[in-house]
């Protein structure tokens, strides 16, 4: 029973979250909410430890489309980096500000990018493109994650400067807007530069909060050294690009690590 030992932990940590929110927020959505997210990340862990094929493609299914259609769509909240910043001017610990302090700012620390392997709405579609493995050398563009970045909290920040009418209707559809245009450029750069994940790695404004706590990260993928045979296989199926073979915390790209486990899956010694 060890094996289930880590999607026990996931579910007790999110379970533990699900709880304290409850009871502190006097509000029975973030109990439900918690709870659901946890169960569906616990269950992809599971499904992929009993070596079901698409373990992780149900997590990210279940986790993205809630976020994506519950969320977003039909109770209007905009869950986007848009939202943490609508929430934080605020000055109000709801909604978006919990979601990004449990799943981008400080979960990082426990699971790292977990967030974008298995519950992201946005790698959701991504990882459906046919370029899992990237057939080109990585580029040195990472910086232009930091003008999305800016272009988000100014737009938010001007909205509130310029004392504009109905911002949560305006939350809303940029919401949808922000969620058209991911989609559309992630898919464009995935065909562009065969990669499904050249968004993520160049683009995505989350990341700026994501990559410094997972530094840090508990969960790691830990290398077997006396088994390892560097054939490079893991280096050559890893989505990010990730060394896996590098055991130190400043192994290249890793704070890129998304935990989708391919390096594990095709191991040809189980030495990760």
């Amino acid at each position: 029973m060890k094996k289930y030992c880590l999607p026990a932990v996931m579910l007790a940590i999110f379970e533990t979250i699900a709880i304290t929110l409850w009871l502190t927020k006097d509000n029975l959505f973030y109990l439900f909410n918690f709870s659901y997210i946890g169960i569906a990340v616990s269950l992809g862990i599971f499904l992929f430890i009993r070596k079901y094929r698409y373990a992780r493609r149900v997590a990210q299914l279940l986790v993205g489309c809630y976020m994506l259609v519950y969320l977003g769509l039909i109770c209007g909240e905009n869950m986007q980096i848009e939202g943490f910043w609508y929430y934080l001017f605020t000055g109000v610990f709801e909604a978006a500000t919990i979601h990004y302090a449990v799943a981008k700012i400080f979960g990082p620390l426990i699971f790292g990018r977990g967030w974008c392997g298995y519950a992201c709405q946005t790698a959701m579609i991504l990882d459906l493109l046919p370029y899992k493995v990237p057939e080109r050398p990585r580029k040195n563009i990472g910086w232009m994650r930091y003008i999305t970045f800016g272009v988000s909290l100014l737009f938010v920040a001007s909205l509130f400067l310029s004392h504009a009418g109905g911002i949560e209707k305006i939350m809303f559809w940029a919401f949808i807007i922000g969620n058209g245009l991911y989609y559309g450029v992630g898919i464009s750069l995935a065909y562009a530069w065969k990669d499904n994940r050249a968004f993520c790695k160049y683009l995505c404004p989350i990341t700026i909060f994501l990559k410094p706590m997972s530094y840090f990260s508990l969960l790691r993928v830990q290398c077997d050294k006396e088994r390892c045979i560097s054939c490079g296989k893991c280096k050559r199926v890893c989505p990010m690009d990730v060394d896996m073979t590098d055991n130190s915390r400043k192994r290249k790209n890793g704070t890129e690590c998304i935990l989708c486990f391919e390096c594990v899956k095709n191991c040809p010694k189980n030495a990760l």
